[in-house]
C-alpha cells in the first residue's frame, strides 16, 4: 500500500498571508491544528502571500506561483489593498476590474484542477460602528466576493462578517485597532488564530 498523496493547499494572496507562514501566523497555526488532530499527513499546506498584492497581481503571478504547484485546493484571500492603495497611494482596483480579474483567476485555477475557497477581506480599521474610513468600499468589496461564490458555487469564508461579529461582541471602546490586528489591517494573534479556526473549518469541509 503506498500512502495517499497529501492534499495540497495554497493560501494565495497579499501580506496578510505572507506573514501567515511565520511563527504564530494563521498558517502556521493552521498546521499545528492539523498535526494535533492527526491530520497533518494529509495535508501539504503552502503560502503564497506577497506584501502590496491586488488582485491582478495574483492574475499575473498565479501561473508561476500557484498552478506551477499543482495545488488541490486555493484560498484566494484578496481585496485590502484594491480597497486601501486608493487612499494611500491612489491606485487600489476599480470595482469592474476587480470582479474581472478576480472572476479571471477563479476560472484558470479550476481550470488547473483545482478547488477554489473564496475569502472576503476583513477590515481596514477595527471601529465596530461602521465608521472606519473605508468601510464602504470595503463593504462593496466583500459583496463582489460573496457574490462570486455564489455565482460559481464555491466555499466562503467570510471573514468581513465573522471580525464585525467580533467586534460587536468585544470592542466595547470602539477602538481602531489592537483588537484582532496590529495596525487596523495586519493580523495579531488573537486575529491569527480566528482567521486559522475559519480556515480549517473550510479546508476539512472539502470534498
Amino acid at each position: 500500500m503506498t500512502p495517499a498523496k497529501p492534499t495540497r493547499v495554497i493560501f494565495f494572496g497579499d501580506s496578510i498571508t505572507q506573514a501567515g507562514i511565520q511563527p504564530g501566523g494563521y498558517i502556521t497555526r493552521l498546521k499545528d491544528r492539523l498535526a494535533k488532530e492527526n491530520k497533518g499527513n494529509d495535508y501539504d499546506v503552502v503560502g503564497a502571500g506577497i506584501g502590496g498584492n491586488k488582485i491582478y497581481d495574483l492574475f499575473l503571478r498565479m501561473d508561476e506561483d500557484v498552478i506551477a504547484k499543482q495545488p488541490d485546493v486555493t484560498f484566494i484571500y484578496i481585496g485590502v489593498n484594491d480597497v486601501w492603495h486608493k487612499s494611500t497611494h491612489g491606485t487600489g482596483t476599480d470595482p469592474d476590474k476587480f470582479i474581472k480579474f478576480y472572476d479571471a483567476v477563479i476560472k484558470k485555477l479550476q481550470a488547473a484542477g483545482s478547488k477554489v475557497i473564496l475569502v472576503t477581506p476583513a477590515v481596514i480599521g477595527e471601529r465596530a460602528d461602521a465608521s472606519n474610513q473605508q468601510d464602504g468600499d470595503l463593504n462593496q468589496y466583500t459583496k463582489f466576493v460573496r457574490d462570486l461564490s455564489v455565482k460559481h458555487k464555491l466555499p466562503l469564508v467570510d471573514l468581513r462578517k465573522t471580525f464585525m461579529d467580533y467586534y460587536q461582541k468585544n470592542n466595547p471602546d470602539n477602538k481602531e485597532k489592537g483588537i484582532l490586528t496590529t495596525d487596523r489591517v495586519h493580523l495579531n494573534e488573537i486575529g491569527n488564530q480566528l482567521v486559522a479556526d475559519e480556515m480549517y473549518k473550510a479546508l476539512v469541509a472539502v470534498k
